[in-house]
């Protein structure tokens, strides 16, 4: 679980890296299960994930962004991944002890064109009643600037009510307002796992290093959070990592039902 010191960073900060979650050797063979799953997607057509709004920090550079979304679904590796006592252990640590997925998405910024992220908070994508929902960004490369890593804006998730968002593109906040080169980055290792708040402000930069930056974020709820409105909705949402469900069992089960 996430240390009294690092509870008290995530609450003040609203976001906290975990160094060290996975060890080296574990972050090398999921960097490799990632790219083997996008070369297999590859060959079935090309799936750039680049936002529109990207081109607004981009300054008209063309850039790529290989991902996929509901990896659960495509390798058995990453399952195990998403349901690991340690990853699980410390989201317990800011959501609480029920730990409910809401979906996954794989991250490969290629070589000297990975695509940026513009400053933006998730909450517009997907809202939630009591705001429990949180991301995890698992690092299988190191990360450093140059890499493009997270950037964030420390203590955002206290602003209020969500921001205002642009919506061209895909939901961001104005880059003259929030440049991403003037938020505070988060270099991370591989092995290294950075939690913050969906109300948190981030983004990323350019990857102009000549490796990947490979990533999974997992965003994750209380299952006694309920969505706001039906938004962003996949496949295997509802899966609990850890605990369990508190809201499923309001009724018997139909079986028993079925009996009477």
């Amino acid at each position: 679980m996430l240390t009294e010191e690092q509870r008290s960073f995530y609450t003040q900060n609203g976001y906290v890296l975990a160094p060290g979650l996975l060890t080296p050797e574990e972050a090398a063979m999921y960097r490799d299960e990632c790219h083997a799953l996008a070369d297999r997607l590859s060959a079935i057509g090309t799936y750039d994930g680049t936002w529109g709004s990207a081109k607004d920090i981009s300054g008209g550079v063309a850039t790529q962004l290989r991902h996929c979304h509901d990896v659960q679904f495509y390798s058995a590796a990453l399952t195990q991944l998403i349901v690991d006592e340690r990853l699980t252990s410390a989201a317990a640590s800011i959501i609480g002890p029920n730990v409910q997925l809401h979906h996954t998405k794989m991250f490969i910024k290629p070589p000297e064109k990975g695509s940026p992220f513009p400053m933006h908070q998730d909450v517009p994508y997907f809202p939630h009643d009591n705001h429990s929902m949180i991301a995890a960004i698992i690092h299988f490369d190191d990360a450093p600037r140059e890499k493009g890593c997270v950037r964030v804006v420390p203590g955002s998730h206290k602003l209020g009510p969500p921001l205002e968002h642009i919506t061209e593109g895909s939901p961001h906040l104005d880059p003259k307002k929030y440049p991403i080169e003037e938020a505070t980055p988060v270099p991370a290792r591989a092995g290294d796992v950075l939690f913050f708040s969906y109300l948190t402000i981030h983004g990323s930069g350019i990857n102009v290093s000549d490796e990947a930056r490979t990533t999974l974020l997992v965003q994750m709820r209380d299952p006694e959070d309920p969505p706001t409105i039906r938004a962003h909705e996949s496949r295997g949402q509802g899966m609990m990592l850890r605990g369990i469900d508190p809201s499923c069992c309001t009724t018997k089960p139909s079986s028993e039902r079925q009996a009477q």
